[in-house]
């Protein structure tokens, strides 16, 4: 039997060129290999140029920027704040850091993300602090809507826009139309730094002050001084000299995601029971990951056995925040919509330097899967 090279999810992929060896070399070269440098503040500066904002905080992880997020809007023991339910724990997890309350929303069935209707339900029934919203698998949320929403109560929005770097909304970039914006670069995002995030937003002020709070609340003096508890968040200057390397490869990235999206939703969005989601009109998504449900005749997981017996790497939709046992005891908002997409849904290979063939034979082997059940 041919033993195949593994199909994964979605790996890290260093450009071609070698970009991101250029700069760690030069981080090397000067032997500048502190927490700051020269490729700190240039990641940060061609961040916030390529997403069109005014300010960016290099991070030490998507998580750790969205903790700073709700320090920065004000988020404090007892507040609570709202959280689309259908995401990875990172997203949820800062809340309790802080000592706030989650109160998680139901998913839009058109975008996967935040309903607005179950948060419009959600703010006739609490008084939040922050909105935080998830562009899951790039696919972006209903903006509109929920930052309307937002503004008639004067409630922060926070965008988790760590799955969705590159995805437009009405021409804008996601994590550029709320308060603040979130970015990861872990590992299998569209870009990577190995492990990172970034904190965007207008507010000068604000970003300043994550920085101050990110490199453990130094006090300008003389001696080591903190009136303000602190944190190590900052990213590594070798770590951003992997990220500007990576950032100039973003393009080719966007256009290889949605290729393989599309090749996907071609040859299988016809099979019986198979639901691949929309990409709206006011969007232009990165497809980070290529979800897709399956409603019948076979399930998610006996797709996901069939490839992993080819060594080929698939995943389950993220499990809802409020079915998760850590948080069932915080109030949800809304249907049975992120529970159902839960369900039904699988995450397929989306590896950028999966080639056609490859793809291809992903492709016939859930065909193969549908076809043992007689259709």
């Amino acid at each position: 039997m041919k033993e195949f090279e593994r199909i994964y999810l979605s790996s890290p992929h260093m450009s071609d060129e070698g970009y991101e060896q250029e700069y760690v070399k030069e981080a090397f070269d000067t032997n500048w290999v502190a927490p700051l440098g020269k490729n700190v503040d240039g990641f940060e500066q061609e961040l916030a140029d390529y997403v069109g904002i005014d300010h960016a905080a290099a991070l030490s992880s998507g998580t750790s920027a969205i903790h700073l997020a709700l320090k920065a809007v004000g988020v404090t023991e007892g507040d609570i704040v709202f959280c689309q339910s259908l995401t990875f724990s990172a997203t949820a997890n800062p809340i309790i850091y802080v000592g706030a309350t989650p109160v998680f929303i139901d998913s839009d069935r058109r975008t996967w993300n935040m309903d607005p209707q179950a948060l419009k339900k959600a703010f006739e029934k609490y008084t939040p602090k922050a909105v935080l919203v998830v562009h899951l698998y790039g696919q972006s949320a209903d903006l509109d809507e929920i930052k309307a929403l937002c503004d008639e109560h004067n409630v922060a929005l926070i965008e988790d826009a760590a799955e969705s770097l590159g995805t437009l909304y009405k021409g804008k970039h996601t994590g550029t139309i709320g308060d603040y914006g979130i970015f990861s670069f872990n590992g299998n995002k569209i870009i990577t730094t190995s492990g990172g995030g970034m904190l965007v937003s207008n507010n000068e002020e604000k970003i300043k002050k994550t920085r101050f709070w990110a490199t453990q609340s130094r006090d300008q003096a003389r001696h080591y001084q903190h009136s303000e508890i602190g944190y190590n968040y900052r990213m590594s200057n070798i770590v951003a000299g992997i990220g500007r390397g990576q950032l100039k490869v973003l393009d080719d990235r966007v256009e290889k995601k949605r290729q393989i999206f599309s090749l996907y939703k071609e040859h299988l969005g016809e099979l019986d029971g198979v639901i691949f989601p929309n990409e709206n009109e006011f969007e232009y998504s990165n497809h980070w990951l290529s979800p897709m449900l399956v409603t019948k005749h076979v399930t998610p997981i006996e797709i996901m056995e069939a490839l992993e017996k080819e060594n080929i790497e698939s995943r389950p939709i993220w499990k809802p925040m409020h079915l998760q046992p850590v948080f069932s005891s915080y109030d949800y908002i809304g249907g049975n919509v992120s529970e159902e997409l839960f369900n039904q849904g699988i995450c397929l290979p989306s590896d950028t330097k999966m080639s056609v063939e490859q793809q291809m034979r992903v492709i016939n082997i859930i065909k193969e899967v549908f076809g043992e059940k007689d259709l």
